[in-house]
């Protein structure tokens, strides 16, 4: 898929585990793990806000977009 979710790096970034993301953004560790592993097929607006709002960052540097080969 094109849109990759760059979770990981914004984590780390952070120093921030993964339970105490999911517990500030409101969702479980489980769908957390699937924006990370980049299994997800949508992200609804309200979590990408808390994402963003969690992380004090923007949607880009959260999400970034490459072309297929």
């Amino acid at each position: 898929m094109p849109i990759v979710v760059d979770l990981d790096v914004m984590l780390a970034r952070r120093k921030m585990s993964v339970g105490d993301f999911a517990d500030a953004v409101g969702i479980s560790p489980a769908n957390v793990a699937v924006l990370k592993n980049n299994r997800a097929k949508a992200v609804r607006f309200t979590t990408l806000d808390a994402i963003c709002r969690v992380l004090d960052c923007q949607p880009g540097d959260v999400l970034r977009w490459e072309p297929e080969d």
